[in-house]
């Protein structure tokens, strides 16, 4: 069974940060907390049908074709993986 967690004093950069990467991931902020406590605590549980999904579901958000290497490197010098 699940269990609340109320969180307080919780610094602006983090909630700002956390606020981001719901919008961006298309997560209440509460589904992203949740994502993030389970990526840090719980890193190796992520049966390979979970992860291939997410995968699948990060692919769908590129664009289609092939990146060119200076689009590789535009992006890099961006400061993205």
């Amino acid at each position: 069974m699940a269990t609340t967690l109320t969180l307080k004093n919780i610094p602006n950069e983090v909630y700002e940060r956390l606020k981001s990467s719901a919008a961006t991931h298309r997560r209440s902020l509460n589904s992203e907390a949740i994502m993030c406590l389970e990526a840090v605590l719980l890193p190796g549980r992520m049966d390979p049908e979970e992860r291939l999904a997410r995968i699948k579901t990060l692919r769908a958000t590129l664009p289609k074709g092939r990146f060119a290497a200076r689009d590789i490197d535009a992006l890099k010098r961006a400061g993205r993986p």
